[in-house]
């Protein structure tokens, strides 16, 4: 098959991943190991690891147990910590990724991938040679384009001004006054870290989060060993974990007594680390618990407190040459302003570069909104699976635990003799308004906040599954294959998906 633009023919392969992150490498190391046919893994950066090689900034971790923010099918027994720190967690994807190291394809930008409808093909146009495939999987992450807000006179900042994503790898901050735009997950692990090391530092907040207590710990040499050992040991505490896990849902829902405890941890863990009423006054949220991700932290509330670091409790508006301007009208002199602003979530670029039948763009698609079947297939895209997309993140648990629902999906898909398999219109249509009407009464939508779980168009819930990580596994695991297309017309082979050969 030749390439569009004057490429030299493609190379033939069964299945393209695209990005190198816990969905692409998980992806690619179940299909090596079903042996599920060719493929290749392709990631426009010059290391995998997705959003934990980007972040790099002091004091990056996760917010999830460490034995339950890793695969089931490859685990690791010797966890330094019970929350993994970044550094950690990339080495841990380097390692996994090096079983599939043959079929990685680095520094590989995908430019555009088309359906050729006569072909019944998928092709994958890269910045380093074509590709054509009956399979395409979008692992591109929701995490992986840094959000920078539109800050009038940002360009005269005679400093350094960068995303937290983007961190310099020789950043000097000894004698410095630093700016921190933001107070979500990044900017909780950062400020405590630029406090102990640059002269002063601002943090502009535009909405205070609730925090509760991290405790986190080192594991000892004997629970590593014992892990190691036992592999049941550590098949029992992920199962805890999992489970305890869950009951995040339910604060999430409001379910009486799930949601109070919550709140009121989270309100005796500020009241408890900041004395002066007039910081804790502007510390406490004005919007329920839960709307916006809540937060793991015991040094970013006595960080504040110090003597070094000024909270501005406002949105960071303009930049005048060094000087950083407030909505309050308060003026701040910097010589280093980080924005810890998020990612582009509800709108991810790479919808842009999908084009299915009929010349439809996947960001046409979902102009309002991200949408998809079982949070992974898209009407008029076929043989497109998105991992990590559209209601397929969690509010209250692990990531991972959700990517493997999805690969467990793709097999299955992968197994059937079908050779095009396309979601209905009315299905898709169903699937999305069962989810809306779910979202409806969970703090996400009716929580008082604004969140990059919501579409900032329609107000949809397009991040997040709206209920329990395990009946997002059940509704994978046992899909209706008629809620998708007859192919080829007059006969109907969807009995045979989604069941094994």
């Amino acid at each position: 098959m030749t390439g569009a633009g004057g490429h030299d023919t493609a190379t033939e392969i069964d299945t393209v991943i695209v990005g190198a992150g816990f969905a692409g490498i998980g992806m690619g190391l179940r299909l090596s190991r079903e042996g599920s046919g060719s493929f290749v893994v392709l990631e426009r950066a010059d290391d995998v690891g997705g959003t934990w090689r980007d972040n790099v900034y002091p004091g990056v971790a996760c917010d999830i147990p460490s034995h339950l923010y890793s695969f089931s099918f490859e685990p690791k027994s010797d966890w330094s910590h019970f929350y993994a720190a970044g550094a950690e967690i990339h080495e841990y994807l380097r390692q996994c990724a090096a079983e599939i190291e043959p079929r990685l394809r680095l520094r590989t930008e995908v430019l555009e991938t088309r359906w050729v409808d006569d072909a019944e093909r998928w092709l994958v146009r890269t910045s380093r040679g074509d590709y054509c495939c009956r399979t395409l999987v979008m692992a591109a992450g929701r995490l992986s384009e840094p959000r920078m807000p539109a800050t009038p006179g940002l360009d005269s900042f005679p400093g350094q001004a960068f995303h937290s994503s983007r961190w310099p790898a020789e950043l000097a901050l000894e004698g410095r006054r630093v700016g921190v735009v933001g107070t979500g997950a990044s900017a909780v692990q950062l400020v405590p870290r630029l406090a102990a090391a640059a002269a002063s530092v601002v943090v502009f907040q535009r909405t205070a989060p609730w925090i509760v207590p991290r405790d986190d710990r080192e594991y000892t040499v004997a629970e590593r060993r014992a892990f190691a050992r036992h592999p049941a040991s550590r098949e029992r505490l992920r199962s805890r974990l999992y489970w305890k896990s869950e009951s995040g849902f339910a604060e999430r829902a409001r379910t009486p007594g799930f949601i109070d405890r919550l709140r009121q941890r989270a309100s005796g863990h500020l009241a408890a680390q900041v004395s002066d009423p007039r910081l804790r006054d502007r510390l406490t949220p004005d919007y329920e618990i839960g709307c916006k991700r809540v937060l793991l932290a015991d040094d970013y509330y006595p960080a504040l407190a110090s003597p070094s670091v000024t909270l501005e409790p406002s949105e960071l508006t303009a930049v005048r040459a060094s000087t950083a301007v407030a909505a309050s009208g308060a003026t701040h002199d910097l010589d280093v302003l980080v924005f810890a602003t998020g990612f582009e979530t509800t709108r991810p670029p790479f919808a842009e570069r999908v084009i299915g039948r009929d010349g439809l763009r996947l960001a046409e698609a979902w102009r309002d909104g991200m949408v998809a079947y079982n949070s992974t297939v898209v009407h008029g895209f076929p043989n497109l699976f998105v991992i990590d997309g559209p209601n397929a993140s969690l509010g209250h648990g692990s990531a991972i635990a959700m990517i493997e629902a999805q690969v467990e999906f793709v097999l299955a898909a992968l197994a059937t003799s079908v050779g095009v398999i396309e979601v209905r219109a009315d299905a898709q249509r169903r699937y999305v308004d069962e989810l809306d009407e779910r979202s409806a009464s969970t703090v996400w939508i009716d929580g008082g906040c604004s969140s990059w779980y919501v579409d900032e168009r329609s107000r949809r819930l397009t991040l997040l599954w709206p209920d329990f990580a395990h009946t997002f596994r059940e509704r994978l695991a046992h899909p209706d294959p008629f809620a998708y297309e007859t192919v080829p017309p007059g006969n109907d082979p969807r009995a045979e998906l989604f069941r094994p050969v």
